[in-house]
């Protein structure tokens, strides 16, 4: 008794008071993430972006041990709600934190939300969330989907482009990619190419927009698709230049190289932005797995630093969701991208950037800041959000 008495003591000295049996109780945190097919590459940022914020943690929130479940989607919206099911009832996670693509999102969000278990996107975030059907055990460490392509929108604006070619896959996020191209964008669209997820060949487009003759072309392809297009796009000797969203960054540049240099792309953060956590954070990252962070890893390791905000808000105790959920929104942690906060449909307000490819010093590639488009930028559906 006395032992427990010493234990409860220094816990609240320390500001984290946990019960001993609570204490005891490992934190189970169920990653679920694209880790296999062309897209494997942006599951695996996530996965260790997230493993390294629980090491840099010490492996523990609030004095309980984390555990980590990692699955792999596979990329199939009903295999996703399978596997997540898995996580939920056989593992039984607290906190689901995944997906990439929007459309597994949408497959496994009522599974997770309807279970009381905390969905923790570190990628996807679908404007199908950020309004009406907002929930209390949803939250978006990335941005709404609509706001990256918006970055895009504005600078072909800006820079005075007339005629723009689009090349976006045909679901969700490709969708929503185009409506927030054209938010800003008010000069002739040539042509909306929607190709399906997961195609390789772009032959087609490249003849079309060579024939049309487009100022630019924007295009939204991640993983593999992108490497694709990019190879194929200096293989055709294309010089339209290029806007692109998750088409050229730190998951596709290791196979792109030489090719995605000096493509533009819009970002809410990139390995070179100057503040002391991000510097830190890029330069553990490259020790750990000897490759260059991207957006998704930064993403996944600011989730990591959420959950654990909202663990030690509650002192370790999850039983009260409502307290776990006021805890999350409040978003209590250090960002790596600097300006975060969570607008009120649990998606973040933050700032946004122009990138450029660019080959370092060592040979390898990376995102570069090239100016800053938006400060302290909320997406246009938490209006309509009143369930938080």
């Amino acid at each position: 008794m006395k032992q427990l008495t010493k234990l409860a003591g220094l816990a609240a000295l320390l500001g984290v008071a946990v019960t001993p049996a609570i204490a005891q109780e490992k934190i189970k945190i169920g990653v679920l993430v694209t880790t296999s097919g062309p897209a494997a590459a942006l599951g695996q940022q996530v996965r260790d972006g997230f493993a390294l914020a629980i090491k840099d943690l010490g492996g523990k929130m609030a004095g309980r041990d984390v555990e980590i479940v990692n699955a792999d989607d596979e990329l199939k919206p009903d295999g996703a709600v399978v596997k997540v099911r898995g996580l939920l009832e056989r593992d039984k996670v607290d906190f689901v934190v995944g997906p990439i693509f929007s459309n597994i999102l949408q497959a496994i969000h009522r599974p997770v939300t309807d279970s009381k278990t905390f969905l923790i996107s570190p990628n996807a975030g679908p404007s199908s969330y950020a309004g009406k059907e907002c929930n209390p055990f949803f939250y978006v460490t990335s941005y709404q989907n609509d706001q990256v392509h918006e970055i895009l929108g504005k600078v072909a604006q800006d820079r005075g482009y007339k005629r723009v070619y689009l090349l976006v896959p045909n679901y969700q996020a490709g969708r929503d990619s185009v409506a927030g191209f054209k938010l800003d964008y008010k000069g002739e669209i040539s042509e909306e190419s929607y190709t399906p997820l997961n195609t390789l060949d772009f032959q087609p487009e490249l003849s079309k927009i060579a024939a049309l003759k487009p100022d630019a072309l924007f295009t939204f392809m991640p993983g593999g698709m992108g490497v694709n297009l990019v190879k194929q796009y200096k293989q055709a000797g294309a010089t339209v230049p290029v806007l692109s969203a998750f088409t050229v960054d730190e998951s596709t540049l290791p196979a792109q190289q030489d090719a995605a240099v000096g493509m533009f792309g819009g970002a809410n953060w990139a390995p070179n932005l100057d503040n002391p956590q991000s510097k830190k954070f890029v330069a553990a990252y490259e020790a750990a797995y000897n490759g260059v962070p991207g957006t998704y890893a930064m993403q996944a390791y600011d989730a990591a630093l959420l959950i654990d905000s909202a663990v030690k808000a509650v002192k370790g105790d999850l039983s009260n969701k409502d307290a776990v959920a006021a805890a999350l929104k409040k978003a209590d942690f250090t960002s790596l991208r600097g300006n975060f906060k969570f607008s009120n449909n649990g998606y973040p307000i933050q700032d946004f950037y122009l990138t450029k490819v660019a080959k370092r010093p060592d040979g390898k590639f990376q995102t570069e800041i090239v100016e800053k488009v938006f400060s302290n930028y909320g997406d246009r559906y938490a209006k309509d959000c009143a369930a938080k």
